[in-house]
């Protein structure tokens, strides 16, 4: 996805809501639901706070398949550190990002 401006990154990041749902999901991956219960929110507003975290790439949806065989929507935080450094008179920001280990995985393999 395309790069949000450091503004946008700060605006998502002003609702403590938004950041307790980017904490949680930097443990694990969690559900909409999961999500609404540790933040007391109503699902739509979870789901709300995630559109804003997907949009500057903050988070990801992912597939989690349960016991009985169904399928379920997770988000987990996509990266590690966010700086924001002021050079020149000038912002610019950094994520650090971790790379899922079955990415890291496949590029293993392809190298071979």
């Amino acid at each position: 996805s395309e790069e949000c401006a450091l503004e946008d990154v700060a605006g998502v990041l002003e609702d403590e809501s938004t950041r307790t749902i980017l904490a949680a999901t930097s443990v694990e991956p969690l559900s909409a639901s999961e999500l609404a219960d540790r933040v007391d929110a109503s699902k739509p507003t979870v789901y709300r706070r995630i559109e804003r975290l997907e949009t500057c790439d903050l988070v990801e949806s992912r597939t989690r398949p349960d016991a009985d065989g169904h399928h379920h929507q997770v988000y987990a935080a996509t990266f590690d550190r966010l700086t924001v450094d002021l050079v020149d008179g000038e912002y610019a920001y950094d994520v650090e990002r971790t790379e899922p280990m079955a990415d890291t995985f496949t590029r293993l393999i392809e190298q071979i």
